[in-house]
């Protein structure tokens, strides 16, 4: 199990992060909520990798907007969760993201994200040179920003059925990243990964987490 820890971003914010695994482990990895906050789902993720044996920081970036924002899953949940991230500035959130980097260390880190954390994972590898892999899981909004250049080796994972983004959306970055693995899995909609979602598919969730693992530890 994990702790609640606090950071403090370059612009001086002080927000929470969920942190877990050990601080001497060889690896280290930001993970990045959905649009539901640090929840339960994502400190299960957390843990998770905590036992595969990464050092492992997620920020609470809702505490810009709302502190201590955990949202379950129904439509009103989806609906206040795209309200806060509004609030936000994408620049604002960058910062939390390089301050939990940070926050592990100064060698190789990683970042992992889903849904709104996978659009932020990408943003991670393109806006800055700090983390040495990426990896996105159905992460909304990356085509509009398809053409910009990772600093890093970057790893995306797509249902095939996401009613929130596109195939056209996915053949857009694969045609604009040929360097960049891009996975889709049949039979899997949005949120695929979140075992406390309707649409959790736990055949695609195996092989993308398989997938995940085997590129960062390549990568770090």
């Amino acid at each position: 199990m994990g702790k609640t820890i606090s950071l403090t971003a370059s612009d001086g914010h002080k927000f929470s992060a969920y942190e877990a695994g050990l601080a001497d482990s060889p690896r280290s990895l930001v993970v990045v909520q959905e649009i539901f906050g640090v929840n339960h789902h994502m400190r299960t993720v957390c843990d998770g990798f905590a036992d595969a044996g990464y050092h492992v920081i997620a920020p609470a970036l809702f505490d810009r907007a709302e502190r201590g924002a955990e949202l379950g899953y129904t439509g009103p949940d989806m609906q206040r969760g795209m309200e806060l991230r509004g609030k936000i500035a994408p620049e604002q959130t960058l910062a939390d993201l390089l301050a939990s980097a940070d926050a592990l260390g100064h060698g190789k880190i990683g970042i992992i994200g889903y849904c709104w954390g996978g659009a932020l994972a990408w943003a991670g590898a393109t806006q800055s040179k700090r983390f040495a892999a990426a990896v996105g899981w159905y992460g909304g909004g990356i085509a509009a920003t398809k053409d910009a250049t990772p600093n890093c080796p970057v790893q995306l994972h797509f249902g095939a059925d996401d009613d929130h983004i596109p195939q056209t959306d996915v053949d857009a970055i694969r045609a604009a990243q040929p360097t960049v693995e891009i996975f889709v899995y049949e039979g899997a909609g949005h949120g695929f990964g979140c075992s406390e979602r309707g649409s959790y598919n736990a055949t695609a969730t195996a092989l993308a987490q398989e997938r995940s693992l085997a590129f960062l530890q390549h990568n770090l």
